[in-house]
């Protein structure tokens, strides 16, 4: 492959070599793009050298990505990418639990401190622009790329991914927010195709990605499906009329990497860069706006707006003198990768064995071959080489000592393992997935740039299927339950040790059914990151209470789901899913959203409501920890719609808030919901309308709470917002 060409005005294709300038800082927007030709704009709109990068390092991100934006001649260096959902992919960063572990927390300040230590990292590593905000909401749990984004709700996802973009740009990186919109399938996103009604786009789909939008964030990632028969990366609906014109968004909009455009007619839409090469906006660009088929107009807007958000991240005043390679992965930032570990855990049943005592656990047995395993998540795009990994059995071993932890079986003897399990004061089965069975889905025969590549990247599915190592991992999961050599291992240890816990590492929901009656207790981890391992024992022997909440609904039944099926090119997304589902067909969940345990208990009382000034609604409720115990406890608020001309969900979640309380304390926490949270969208007169009438307000500890607390606000008068 031919290295990166730098195009100099009237000399095409020649690499510049006179003296470098730094535009940016001396120049405007408006000046730079006036000195600059055709072919210096277009090249501006694409990466360059992503294949020869990959090729050379033989790992997916080891350096940072030419994303676009760059000119040798005027000194612009250009966008440097990496990914991000859980850490800077780039060198040995500190990998953090995985995003559907972080919505668990429920945390906005927490995940906006994840999002200064990635930027921070990013700095130091020459990264400007990262792709951390995945925001795609969980459909169904058997979605391969659950675990890159927070839940199930639209509201959730929209705070977290917010606290994240601001916490990166706070520290002048670029966030780009993805994948938009509605991406929801792995195995077969180059090809499906999406029909959704406009009431369900606006309503379930979208919101999040408005929210994130409005709260600065400065970049887009296009999605690969299409959507109603058009690709996203090329969709005008969605790239011009809705973010731009409706939302009012003022950054550059890029590609997915790979087969992310399939026409230069995607800048007119609206995708301002693509990436990884230019295999549409290169010469076939020039060439169409030669032609007159396109107007130079559209490259021009593109080119503004990715100097402008370049020179504002440059020129913004930084909120600390430098970004040292010491922070990577250092005590700061590895001591927050374990409190979020910590504080994502999910305890999902306890019948009176944690926390384990100290005092009472000379011999703790560790089982599964998943306890072993440095398993932080699936090897795509998102995969971080942080300098280590604790294991959970290295944990247990570190905190116990090595003497009083042993490790005694797994799944493939479990009757051995069984028998084994008498010996000890207490087991702890370690469960779930690896990147084998759930992630980025990487086919067998693929090749991602170990070999060589076709410049023309139209052709990547053909050119690059060459000497796969015959094995695909990743992708959408069929089954949602634990493989059954698991399920028998915790039968066979749970029956001869009645002190048995259950840790199940996974990225999203697990069914539970065929053993939830065997084992004693359940915590769910996820994917807990670099120093999950450390987290674990804190957790299990009560240095921390639990305080993870479930991000997404847990079924007692796979049907009771919306229909899913990952081999199809052709799906239908209708309005209901999730707890909204569930509520719809007065279905029993086993574990509604935002079910956690933990080792103390709250009350709430004294709730009220009212309207405030700008038509939106106020809650305060007051709560008080009457355990024995220190714990966080995560008051939810839920919001009950008054009867109108359209089906609306039974309740929809609107506020949340965490709260830290010793034995006996007590505090008074509020929420707050804008008027858009409240409105809906009527199709016939494009606008969002907040109809009049009783109001259902609940604060509760989950979706399914009995006994949650309730009042009632009349609405007198109804509302439209607008667009």
């Amino acid at each position: 492959m031919r290295a990166p060409v730098f195009y100099k005005s009237g000399q095409d294709m020649t690499v510049n070599t006179s003296p470098k300038v730094d535009a940016l800082r001396t120049m405007t927007p408006e000046a730079i793009l006036m000195a600059l030709s055709l072919e210096e704009k277009v090249a501006m709109m694409s990466g360059s050298g992503f294949y020869r990068i990959h090729t050379e390092a033989k790992q997916w991100g080891a350096m940072p990505y030419p994303a676009g934006g760059a000119n040798e001649r005027l000194g612009i260096e250009g966008l440097k990418f990496s990914d991000g959902p859980r850490g800077v992919i780039v060198g040995h960063s500190t990998c953090f639990p995985c995003s559907m572990a972080r919505g668990a927390t429920f945390d906005r300040d927490l995940e906006w401190q994840v999002g200064e230590a990635m930027a921070k990292e990013a700095r130091a590593q020459n990264v400007n622009l990262l792709g951390q905000v995945c925001i795609n909401l969980l459909r169904h749990p058997g979605w391969g790329r659950a675990q890159e984004t927070y839940g199930e709700d639209s509201y959730h996802l929209g705070e977290m991914g917010s606290a994240l973009s601001q916490g990166t740009q706070h520290h002048n990186v670029i966030s780009t927010v993805k994948h938009f919109a509605v991406n929801s399938i792995e195995n077969t996103r180059f090809n499906l195709n999406v029909e959704i009604d406009e009431r369900t786009l606006r309503e379930v789909y979208l919101p999040h990605f408005r929210k994130v939008i409005e709260s600065g964030c400065l970049s887009v990632m296009s999605a690969y499906n299409k959507v109603n028969g058009t690709y996203c990366g090329q969709n005008k609906y969605l790239l011009t009329d809705i973010l731009r014109n409706e939302w009012g968004f003022k950054g550059f909009v890029h590609s997915d990497w790979v087969l992310g455009v399939y026409s230069p007619h995607g800048a007119e839409a609206g995708l301002d860069i693509e990436n990884p090469e230019p295999a549409w906006y290169g010469e076939k660009l020039i060439h169409a706006v030669k032609e007159g088929k396109i107007s130079e107009a559209v490259v021009d807007t593109a080119i503004l707006r990715i100097l402008t958000i370049l020179q504002k991240v440059m020129l913004d005043k930084d909120p600390q003198p430098d970004y040292p390679m010491e922070a990577v992965a250092g005590a700061t930032h590895t001591d927050l990768a374990r409190k979020v570990a910590e504080q994502s855990a999910v305890l999902l049943w306890n019948r009176d064995v944690l926390p384990l005592a100290k005092s009472k656990t000379k011999r703790l047995g560790v089982f599964g071959r998943l306890a072993t395993l440095e398993n932080t998540g699936d090897k795509g795009s998102s995969r971080v080489a942080s300098p280590y990994v604790v294991t959970p059995l290295k944990g247990l071993e570190s905190y116990l000592g090595k003497n009083a932890v042993v490790y005694a079986g797994d799944e493939l003897a479990p009757d051995i393992a069984g028998h084994a399990a008498r010996e000890f004061d207490a087991a702890i089965v370690v469960v779930g997935y690896t990147s084998a069975e759930e992630g980025e889905y990487i086919p067998s025969d693929i090749n991602l740039g170990q070999d060589d590549i076709p410049e023309n990247l139209s052709s990547i599915l053909d050119g690059a299927r060459q000497r796969g190592d015959g094995t695909a991992i990743g992708g959408d999961r069929v089954s949602l339950s634990l493989p059954p050599a698991q399920i028998e291992l915790i039968k066979c240890i749970a029956r001869e040790n009645p002190n048995t816990i259950v840790v199940i590492i996974a990225g999203s929901a697990v069914m539970v059914e065929e053993w939830i009656h065997a084992a004693p207790a359940a915590l769910q981890t996820f994917y807990s990151g670099m120093e999950g391992g450390s987290a674990l024992p804190r957790l299990l022997f009560g240095d921390v209470s639990p305080c993870g909440r479930l991000p997404f609904t847990v079924a007692k039944d796979q049907t009771h789901y919306p229909l899913f099926d990952p081999s199809s090119n052709h799906t239908e997304y209708g309005y209901w899913h999730g707890y909204a589902l569930f509520d719809q067909e007065d279905t029993e969940p086993r574990f509604p959203f935002g079910h956690g345990l933990s080792y103390s208990q709250f009350d709430y009382t004294n709730i009220r409501a009212m309207r405030t000034p700008d038509g939106g609604l106020e809650v305060s409720v007051t709560v008080q920890n009457i355990g024995t115990a220190e714990a966080i406890d995560t008051p939810q608020l839920y919001v009950s719609w008054p009867a109108c001309t359209v089906i609306r969900p039974h309740k929809s979640l609107r506020g949340f808030s965490r709260v830290k309380l010793g034995a006996g304390q007590k505090t008074e926490t509020a929420f707050y919901v804008a008027p858009r949270d409240l409105a809906w969208f009527d199709v016939v007169s494009r606008n969002w309308r907040i109809d009049s009438g009783h109001y259902g307000i609940t604060v509760a500890r989950s979706a399914r709470d009995p006994h949650a607390l309730e009042t009632t606000l009349n609405f007198p008068e109804e509302m439209n917002l607008g667009i």
